[in-house]
């Protein structure tokens, strides 16, 4: 049985380590059902009687105060403070476990966690990524806003064929059995200031953007 609901939930203004141990919660809670549902079938093969339970689908939106996060595939030296430099920024540096380089999180930026069983939609990583894009590049589209991709770079852009690209939100996210965590971080309002201090996903040559500077 496949479940296509989704729980949305907002956290509000929540501290990122205190986000990413409630996420690392239900994505643990949803890996370990998978297998006793993978246990059950095994044991029950056959009766096609058999109703067998559904794994849970999450959406989460929040924001975070002033935080810098290092993807797996990320170099340590793109966060350009030192402890005394990021004390000053009043903000805190986190390297995780999704994928991607750095970004920054901070207030007027909404940070979205699907914490999705894809067996319940697709198995594709790709198309997930290139759905999540979507999602923004429509919301944006509702504002007059035309968005678009970068080929070769996740996210969202604006001008992505000439030098004026800018982006305007990143992707990083977690895959284990399908079962995602992380997700994006769109760029509503934040203090874009702060995105000086990092080479933004790894991307020394390009501009990042917000809502409210392009509207």
């Amino acid at each position: 049985m496949k479940n296509k609901k989704v729980t949305f939930t907002d956290w509000g203004l929540i501290d990122y380590k205190e986000a990413w141990d409630k996420q690392e919660l239900l994505f643990s809670e949803t890996v370990d059902l998978k297998t006793q549902i993978r246990n059950l079938k095994s044991v029950t093969e056959g009766n096609e009687y058999q109703d067998y339970a559904a794994t849970p689908n999450y959406l989460i939106f929040c924001e975070h105060p002033h935080v810098y996060t290092l993807g797996k595939s990320g170099k340590p030296e793109h966060l350009l403070l030192d402890e005394a430099g990021l004390k000053e920024k009043k903000a805190s540096y986190y390297p995780i476990n999704r994928g991607g380089d750095i970004t920054y999180h901070g207030p007027g930026q909404i940070v979205g966690y699907p914490i999705l069983d894809l067996d319940n939609f697709f198995t594709d990583i790709h198309l997930y990524l290139r759905t999540l894009e979507e999602a923004v590049i429509l919301t944006l589209a509702e504002y007059g806003l035309q968005a678009g991709r970068y080929p070769g770079y996740t996210g969202v852009w604006f001008d992505a064929d000439n030098e004026h690209a800018r982006k305007i939100c990143a992707l990083g996210v977690r895959c284990s059995r399908w079962v995602t965590m992380h997700g994006f971080a769109f760029n509503v309002n934040p203090n874009l200031d702060y995105f000086k201090n990092i080479v933004p996903c790894g991307i020394d040559d390009k501009d990042v953007t917000s809502m409210q500077r392009e509207l």
